[in-house]
């Protein structure tokens, strides 16, 4: 039984630790506040003031900006999602069916395939090698050029397999001894049980293809195919671009558009979603991400 001075200790040691962890989640916290502040003031309050908590001078004109063509972000919106949500389901699949193989001590090639992914995270072929295969796979303006590059990633089957190491091979075996076949166990059985796994993992390819935008640039022309991300990174440069204009004296006919206040607003416009989500697999993903890294 713990003595009083244990007690005391013990409930000294849990203060003085949530004291640290909420400083320290508030300055984490602080970064994220003076964005959303600064992208609702005004340009002026921002250059004059600098960054507040609180919105300087309120103004909604760098949003009036980003929402200039309420269409084409909606656009870029719902291909940005289409691309998330399609991407990162197929991925865990894959991810996780892969790492079901590498993870079968009765796979006699298991080491060798492991190795062959080991390597690619060394040495691969470059952007022409690259652009030339898609442009032979015909993938120029093709929803599946955003998709496909990412579907599988070697640190994410790591991830799974090192996951599935917890996973007891009596709970296969005794399945088979019943009668299931491979693609009973996995489904009705592994998957399941990947519910951490699968959540550290979602997580990771969920930001991956919300914030893909290289791709669009490369093989993307057509606006009706846009991920958010590029289609934000192409108003800023319109912005910026007529910023250069104002300033060598060319008359553009348009005021100088907010590039400062701009940029926060694109900001909070761009992650606003992918935060909301993050509580909703928090847990499984401080979890997956922790066994996934002792494992192995």
């Amino acid at each position: 039984m713990a003595t009083k001075m244990e007690m005391r200790e013990r409930r000294m040691l849990n203060v003085v630790g949530g004291l640290i962890v909420g400083l320290v989640s508030l300055l984490c916290l602080l970064p994220f506040v003076l964005v959303v502040s600064g992208s609702f003031s005004s340009q002026a309050a921002i250059v004059k003031y600098g960054y507040s908590l609180l919105p300087r001078e309120f103004s909604l004109e760098a949003y009036k900006l980003v929402f200039t063509v309420p269409e084409r972000i909606g656009i870029a919106y719902r291909n940005t999602i289409f691309y998330t949500v399609a991407g990162t389901a197929l991925g865990l699949f894959l991810t996780a069916m892969t790492g079901y193989v590498l993870n079968r001590k009765d796979f006699a090639w298991r080491n060798a395939f492991a190795f062959f992914f080991y390597f690619t995270t060394l040495f691969s072929g470059g952007l022409v090698p690259s652009y030339l295969l898609m442009m032979a796979l015909h993938m120029k303006n093709n929803p599946l050029v955003i998709v496909l590059p990412g579907l599988l990633s070697v640190f994410n089957i790591l991830i799974m397999r090192n996951f599935m190491n917890s996973i007891p091979d009596a709970i296969s075996e005794s399945a088979k001894v019943d009668g299931a076949n491979d693609i009973v166990i996995f489904v009705k059985l592994i998957l399941p049980l990947l519910k951490p796994a699968l959540a550290t993992v979602g997580l990771f390819l969920a930001l991956s293809y919300w914030n893909s935008w290289y791709n669009c640039m490369l093989y993307i022309s057509d606006y009706r195919l846009y991920t958010l991300q590029y289609y934000l990174y192409n108003t800023l440069n319109k912005a910026e671009e007529i910023r250069r204009l104002i300033a060598l004296g060319v008359d553009t006919g348009n005021e100088t558009p907010p590039s400062e206040t701009m940029k926060l607003a694109l900001t909070c416009v761009a992650t606003g979603p992918i935060i909301l989500l993050y509580p909703f697999v928090q847990k499984y993903f401080v979890k997956g991400i922790t066994i996934g890294a002792v494992k192995g």
